[in-house]
């Protein structure tokens, strides 16, 4: 019969390798230290390697043991996937979720809606943010999952297309002067090719706003002081999408998910794969 790796064996060295002691591990598997430290054994005669650096401190991996940790993360992934898809499973735990603010309205009520139909007993924290202010917190490991915009490339693969637009008061003109415009952060994708198109055609402009917070812009351009950039889908009832008078045609981005998938635990993965199946039927 061939050697085969054992699941359990590699799901109990994967949290010793993550706690970096027999005795934390045990506790996590509700084992015995001893329990543990035999089924590391085990692992080891399996492999016909040496998997643990043993001390007093701990134990740390030894270079078969990386090489294995790699292989055991890959499996277990593709096990708890597996057996989550065909038993018709429901998951269950928290994730917590980034998403900008201007696609919140748009794109989170259907996508936490029909992912809780599927899974009733999974939760979600939603964070809003800017895409740039998301990345450095999944930077920081205080995401799982973000929703990202991203410029065009050919090279990149993205879920959904928007359009880059202009927005006003409904009720506002445009002045012969300069463009008061109201924009996000400065490293926003929206800032960015606001000032660079209209730099591109010598459009004179003055910034008369800036902010992270979409409420914030969206209140001045209801009170007519100002114009923004949105996403289409972004763009409010009660405000116009604004052509002609001058104004450049902006360019087009696109949406896409975020994770990191060497840490990415099963719900993390299934919401991903949902928003990937949903965002571009939205």
């Amino acid at each position: 019969m061939p050697v085969q790796l054992d699941i359990d064996l590699l799901r109990c060295f994967s949290i010793v390798a993550e706690t970096g002691t027999l005795s934390r591990a045990a506790e996590r598997v509700g084992r015995s230290q001893a329990a543990v430290s035999m089924q590391m054994k085990r692992l080891e005669e399996i492999v016909g390697q040496t998997l643990l650096n043993r001390s007093g401190r701990g134990v740390s991996l030894t270079v078969h043991g990386e090489r294995l940790l790699t292989h055991a993360k890959r499996i277990l992934r593709s096990h708890d996937d597996a057996l989550a898809e065909l038993s018709g499973r429901s998951l269950a735990g928290t994730l917590r979720f980034g998403c900008p603010d201007d696609y919140a309205d748009a794109f989170l009520p259907p996508l936490l809606r029909s992912f809780a139909e599927l899974h009733p007993q999974a939760f979600i924290e939603v964070v809003c943010a800017s895409t740039p202010r998301l990345l450095a917190q999944l930077e920081r490991k205080g995401l799982e999952l973000a929703l990202t915009s991203v410029p065009l490339a050919p090279e990149r693969s993205v879920l959904r297309h928007e359009d880059i637009v202009w927005v006003g008061a409904r009720d506002g003109g445009q002045s012969s002067g300069p463009l008061r415009l109201a924009l996000g952060d400065p490293d926003t994708l929206d800032h960015r090719a606001a000032i660079a198109t209209l730099e591109r055609i010598g459009r004179p402009y003055q910034l008369a706003y800036a902010s992270g917070s979409l409420a914030g812009l969206l209140a001045v351009v209801r009170s007519g002081q100002a114009i923004a950039v949105l996403t289409r889908a972004a763009v409010p009832d009660d405000l116009a999408i604004l052509s002609g008078n001058g104004l450049p045609q902006l360019p087009t981005i696109g949406l896409t998910v975020r994770m990191d998938d060497q840490r990415a635990s099963p719900i993390t993965r299934a919401f991903a794969q949902h928003i990937r199946a949903m965002l571009p039927t939205l």
